[in-house]
């Protein structure tokens, strides 16, 4: 019974070395796995964004144009590159709207475009959107004024929604007949005064100008029988208007 001691000594120290041995084998492991992760991390950090997909319905917009843009402005590595960045960078463009932006692993970009939808030329050099709002951008770029053909719109600054919605009411009225709105100006008096694509002038005051409006519609097709061209319409009175013709191009 004396001698039972002396032989369990020797396998618990062989345990504890096997155990000592486990570890270390274990630790070598675990470092090695994390040079490999972390030098792969490294490579993933370092790779290049390789695709940019981009959609939204687009008139104005050229996908070359959004590349181009990011290229300049951001890292061209998909981890170095700041998702928040890019979308205030895509939002900024002229003829972007609202734009939307996310990393599409393992190496792409997608991006979605709300493009403005131009209603009007306002004040001759800027552009309004469908909500009156004004936005710096050329249609002429695209060479596609003449196929949406834009009313041009003026009025002081601040009133691109008031004359937007004027415009809109009184356009609505016009159409019954073959009439449209080609300029409209808006005072700083909030006078309003009207081209139409006939040539003919309207000048409807401050206040009722859709009433007065309505009352041209009214008598237009009995001032349309005069075998003379008219020049404007003057419609600022309680009742009537006031008409004036172009003068004949005949020698007198």
């Amino acid at each position: 019974m004396s001698n039972l001691p002396v032989l369990d000594k020797p396998r618990k120290v062989s345990q504890f070395y096997v155990g000592i041995a486990f570890f270390i084998a274990v630790l070598v492991l675990l470092i090695f796995a994390w040079v490999k992760i972390s030098a792969w991390l490294e490579d993933e950090q370092q790779a290049p964004v390789k695709e940019i997909i981009i959609s939204g319905e687009r008139h104005f917009i050229q996908d070359q144009q959004i590349e181009s843009l990011i290229k300049r402005t951001q890292p061209w590595q998909l981890f170095e590159l700041d998702v928040e960045k890019t979308h205030q960078t895509v939002e900024a463009m002229p003829w972007v709207y609202r734009a939307s932006v996310r990393k599409r692993w393992p190496a792409g970009l997608e991006i979605y475009v709300v493009e403005q939808q131009p209603v009007a030329i306002w004040n001759g050099d800027m552009l309004l959107n469908q909500y009156g709002d004004s936005f710096n951008a050329q249609v002429e770029e695209d060479g596609s004024a003449e196929n949406i053909r834009l009313p041009r719109l003026f009025g002081p600054g601040g009133s691109e929604q008031t004359a937007l919605q004027g415009y809109r009411n009184m356009q609505s009225l016009l159409d019954v007949t073959e009439l449209h709105i080609v300029e409209m100006f808006l005072s700083e008096r909030f006078a309003w005064h009207l081209q139409l694509n006939n040539g003919v002038k309207l000048n409807l005051g401050r206040t009722e100008f859709i009433d007065r409006l309505q009352r041209f519609v009214d008598i237009l097709p009995l001032i349309s029988q005069q075998k003379k061209q008219i020049d404007y319409v003057d419609l600022r009175y309680d009742t009537g208007l006031a008409v004036g013709w172009k003068a004949s191009n005949k020698a007198a």
